[in-house]
């Protein structure tokens, strides 16, 4: 029994990873991956080692989403909501995700070039219907032959080929233009962590002209749970100083900024002192995206409470 648990345990990080694929939140993924074990040690008896320990945790994985999907919304970013009250997609904790490696005793864990968390992909991913989302994950991303995915989705490979074949296609749709289907993109250069450290420096000192120099003329910036969202420089710049301004009855206070990682991709974790507070509180973290030299993307997620599962802080002294 405790040989079991411990063999299991390994590879709750993939397992996560894996979920948060499908469904899109992180929360959620935590709550699977436990409904996953419980699973798996009921089913234990039935496992005949005719596939290895992996293989068989992520067929119980992916049908424990298959279900839990079922007749669920999908989760978006706000710019592409279907109603303005979500459900909207999590970021994942940059610390909690490792690129699958392989092992001396689970050779199969290839490392796979494709495997990505890039919000980009997750919001495309969330298109798919949940069997052909599985069957991308499966085959495109972790790798796995079309036989073994139909395997696991107790489907034929004829199913299999037919819901990627569609599945491709629209991700090809809901991709940004300048991407290649999923593939990821490369991972932030000095260049880029340079570009982040001048961008927290111009929010907490309030420093617009700053701020404008660094963001793309298109840039796109959300800001989930709120439905609002910017499609270019100018419509952030006029929010920024709208909220940023003592004057203004939609001043926030003054703001902290810590650097983080989500999703394979720079981030800051923003705290706010609102005003006549004492002390700064969690209040965003902010996922962006470079190119070039500019802040292409912002996707701040305004939900305080996922603050600890990325090691941060609960509030920050004046």
């Amino acid at each position: 029994m405790t040989d079991f648990a411990e063999r299991v345990e390994r590879h709750r990080g993939e397992l996560r990873v894996h979920c948060y694929r499908m469904l899109g939140s992180f929360d959620e993924a935590e709550d699977l991956v436990q409904e996953v074990f419980l699973r798996a040690w009921r089913g234990r008896d039935g496992f005949e080692g005719r596939s290895s320990l992996r293989a068989w945790l992520y067929r119980i994985a992916t049908n424990a989403c298959l279900d839990y999907l079922d007749g669920r919304s999908r989760r978006t970013l706000p710019d592409q909501a279907d109603s303005p009250a979500g459900p909207w997609l999590q970021p994942f904790p940059g610390h909690l995700w490792e690129p699958v490696a392989p092992s001396a005793d689970d050779p199969e864990a290839a490392v796979v070039a494709k495997e990505t968390l890039e919000l980009a992909f997750l919001a495309a991913i969330q298109y798919l219907p949940p069997r052909q989302r599985a069957a991308t994950i499966l085959c495109d991303v972790l790798g796995w032959p079309v036989r073994q995915t139909a395997e696991a989705l107790d489907g034929s490979v004829a199913s299999v080929n037919s819901a990627l074949q569609r599945a491709r296609a629209t991700l090809r749709t809901h991709l940004p233009p300048d991407r290649s289907d999923w593939a990821p993109s490369p991972p932030p250069t000095d260049e880029d962590r340079k570009i982040l450290r001048r961008y927290m420096s111009a929010v907490e000192r309030g420093d617009l002209t700053e701020v404008a120099e660094l963001l793309a003329r298109d840039v796109r910036a959300t800001m989930p749970p709120y439905p609002e969202w910017f499609a270019d420089r100018d419509g952030v710049l006029a929010a920024l100083a709208t909220s940023w301004d003592p004057g203004s009855p939609h001043y926030i206070g003054t703001l902290r900024m810590l650097p983080a990682s989500a999703n394979g991709q720079l981030a800051a974790a923003t705290y706010r002192c609102p005003p006549g507070g004492h002390a700064y509180v969690p209040f965003g973290i902010g996922v962006l995206r470079v190119r070039d030299g500019r802040i292409t993307e912002i996707v701040a997620f305004h939900e305080p409470a996922l603050f600890p599962s990325f090691n941060l802080p609960p509030t920050l002294d004046r």
